[in-house]
């Protein structure tokens, strides 16, 4: 099962992947200020507040997970686009030097 699932991730740009992260952490985020909010004007018993605490904690650790993993991705995404960089520049110098070398002779 674990091999189906890198081999689809490895099918997926890193454009994408950031975008579902993104999306995962943006859910999360949502859940954690609800959950918040709830711990603020509710009035909780102090079981369904440790309950409370305990989910947001475990939420938290999601985002934490998440923003590593965005943060790996990033640094990933920046490659990729330095090496796309470099490719051009490299075949505009190719074809300056073949285009324009064979006008002088």
């Amino acid at each position: 099962m674990a091999k189906l699932k890198d081999k689809r991730r490895e099918k997926i740009s890193v454009a994408t992947e950031i975008d579902r992260l993104e999306e995962r952490r943006a859910r999360c985020q949502d859940n954690l200020e609800r959950a918040e909010f709830r711990s603020r004007k509710e009035k909780l018993s102090d079981k369904d507040r440790q309950e409370l605490e305990d989910e947001m904690t475990i939420i938290n650790e999601r985002v934490q997970k998440l923003d590593k993993e965005l943060q790996t991705l990033r640094g990933e995404n920046r490659k990729n686009m330095l090496l796309s960089v470099a490719l051009l520049v490299i075949s505009a110098l190719f074809y300056y030097i073949f285009i324009y070398s064979d006008e002088d002779v």
